[in-house]
């Protein structure tokens, strides 16, 4: 695993907290890899056929896949395990950024970093949303939004360290595999995209909005996000990398840029963080927001599309036992249907998907290897105003 980027805000791990790191990172993998292979054994030596003689037919989707293998010894302790090693990761990642904690604020709230032009707006009025606040996603102690200290910036700088451990490095050393994901799909299918100003929603640290500041570096680039201690640091950390972002702090069911305003509104493996009541709202809004001939483009991670149904379950795992109980039904959602509705037209509307921008590189190939290792294809939802 190539070392992950250093820059101003990131928490240095000690010899024995870098150690534990690095177990969970490690143990994540084998789970991953030699013990998901064995539940798929599982299933189709057990399961499938268990499930064929007692319904003279095969599972025709996950949830049949999930109700069948539930009940089965290998796949609970497979799954117990994995939800353990989710938390370990946290809790080992946890304790190296407490005891940094004063010393990473007051990095942020000088803004020692070299000013490059962004900027940061925050709103302590902002009523965080009932699905951030009603479960820890992904099983971060705290989520993107609670604050434990004045100026806080914890949980910027767990999420940063913990998703390069969670992904065993595979996203890159900047994290920024579906920002770079998301340049390589426009860059090929909307070559003459030229936009003015730009909305990255839900940019949590800013993972995938700087590769935006890199493609259109004549453009001024906006990121919004709930979370007051991601933000702090997402800013920060951008202009430690040379990197010029407004961000601030909003709900996207409710964002306060004018009508028309943006030429280019994304997200990022944020809407199915979201809910079946929140995401109509959000695609309103960027309707509203997108200037005549605006192009919206939201990725969320593997598509699922014509899976078959154990390889459409194996993600939906998340919706149960990882703290994102949005993830499944998204995907059950006709998006195409929802873009209607938030005022696009079915023919400018598409859901299609692409290939990790990361995935066919050298550092690509050089970060991790096996099942593991296989990012895969993302989907992407968008339409034109």
């Amino acid at each position: 695993m190539l070392k992950q980027t250093q820059h101003l805000m990131l928490a240095h791990a000690e010899h024995d907290e870098s150690a534990r790191q690095l177990f969970s990172a490690s143990l994540k993998s084998h789970l991953s890899s030699d013990i998901s292979a064995g539940t798929r054994t599982v299933y189709e030596v057990r399961i499938k056929p268990a499930f064929a003689r007692a319904n003279n037919r095969l599972p025709r989707d996950r949830h049949e896949v999930r109700r069948a293998i539930g009940r089965d010894s290998y796949y609970q302790m497979a799954s117990s395990l994995k939800r353990t090693a989710q938390e370990l990761m946290f809790e080992s990642v946890g304790a190296s950024v407490e005891r940094q904690l004063p010393t990473l604020i007051a990095k942020a709230k000088p803004r020692r970093a070299p000013d490059q032009g962004g900027s940061l707006r925050l709103d302590p009025s902002l009523s965080i949303p009932r699905y951030h606040r009603a479960v820890d996603i992904h099983c971060m102690p705290g989520g993107y939004h609670t604050e434990i200290a004045e100026d806080d910036v914890y949980a910027g700088a767990l999420y940063d360290r913990s998703i390069y451990l969670f992904s065993m490095g595979i996203r890159g050393v900047l994290n920024d595999d579906f920002g770079r994901s998301m340049r390589a799909y426009y860059e090929r299918e909307h070559p003459d995209l030229n936009p003015r100003r730009i909305l990255d929603i839900g940019c949590s640290v800013g993972h995938g909005t700087l590769p935006h500041v890199d493609a259109f570096p004549d453009a001024e680039l906006y990121a919004i996000e709930v979370g007051a201690p991601m933000l702090r640091y997402a800013h920060v950390r951008a202009e430690a990398l040379g990197k010029r972002v407004h961000f601030s702090q909003q709900n996207a069911e409710h964002i306060d840029f004018p009508d028309g305003h943006f030429d280019l509104i994304l997200s990022q493996i944020v809407i199915h963080e979201t809910s079946r009541r929140a995401l109509p709202r959000i695609l309103r809004e960027c309707r509203r927001l997108l200037a005549p001939g605006g192009l919206m483009l939201h990725m969320d991670g593997l598509d699922w599309n014509g899976l078959d149904p154990y390889d459409a379950f194996v993600p939906d795992w998340d919706t149960y036992y990882n703290n994102e109980p949005f993830i499944g039904p998204m995907h059950d959602l006709d998006l195409i249907d929802l873009a209607v509705q938030a005022g696009f037209t079915r023919r400018d509307a598409f859901v299609t998907s692409t290939r990790s921008g990361l995935s066919q590189t050298e550092e690509r190939r050089e970060l991790a290897s096996g099942d593991f290792g296989n990012i895969g294809r993302v989907m992407i939802f968008g339409a034109r105003a």
